[in-house]
């Protein structure tokens, strides 16, 4: 079954709108280039999904809360992805900054991500990362490795789309 999640496709996988937040202090910086939020951002227009907003931001919680409010406000996505600060390391505050925002989390979502992560790496297990929602925007938190995000993003794309029908109310039933 787990296999098959990440796979499942649905028609208004089209009408995905996504923003993209990479969480850095050395990317934010100028220091190093961000190589993860390209990867999501060319992973999702392979999906068809249009990429509507993305920024760099430091590893600051309120700086981060800040842009996903501001996000999530304007209605510019129906899914943001984060990137980056999700381990264990002192200033991985993403989650917090994360749970700051969302009226709700959808905890099956970071499991399956954290327990198939685990066949690509074992520190898959020290990942943090939280799914919620603020309204009808769907927040995801990723690792900061292009490989990674892009993995995880993969292991739970395939019920986004019924994800976002549902917050949207087109339940169906």
């Amino acid at each position: 079954m787990r296999r098959q999640v990440g796979r499942l496709q649905t028609e208004s996988s089209n009408l995905i709108r996504v923003a993209i937040l990479t969480v850095s202090d050395s990317a934010s910086s100028g220091l190093r280039e961000d190589l993860s939020g390209p990867a999501l951002r060319n992973h999702c227009q392979e999906l068809g999904w249009s990429v509507t907003a993305s920024a760099v931001v430091g590893d600051e919680r309120d700086a981060i809360a800040h842009r996903l409010q501001l996000w999530a406000d304007a209605s510019i996505a129906s899914v943001i992805l984060t990137t980056g600060g999700t381990g264990v390391a002192p200033r991985d505050v993403t989650p917090e900054a994360t749970r700051q925002v969302i009226e709700r989390e959808i905890p099956g979502l970071a499991e399956l991500m954290r327990s198939e992560g685990l066949r690509q790496t074992k520190f898959s297990i020290l990942s943090r990362a939280v799914v919620g929602h603020c309204g009808t925007t769907l927040i995801v938190n990723l690792p900061g490795s292009p490989r990674g995000a892009v993995h995880s993003l993969t292991v739970i794309q395939g019920v986004i789309p019924h994800i976002i029908d549902l917050l949207a109310g087109r339940t169906g039933h």
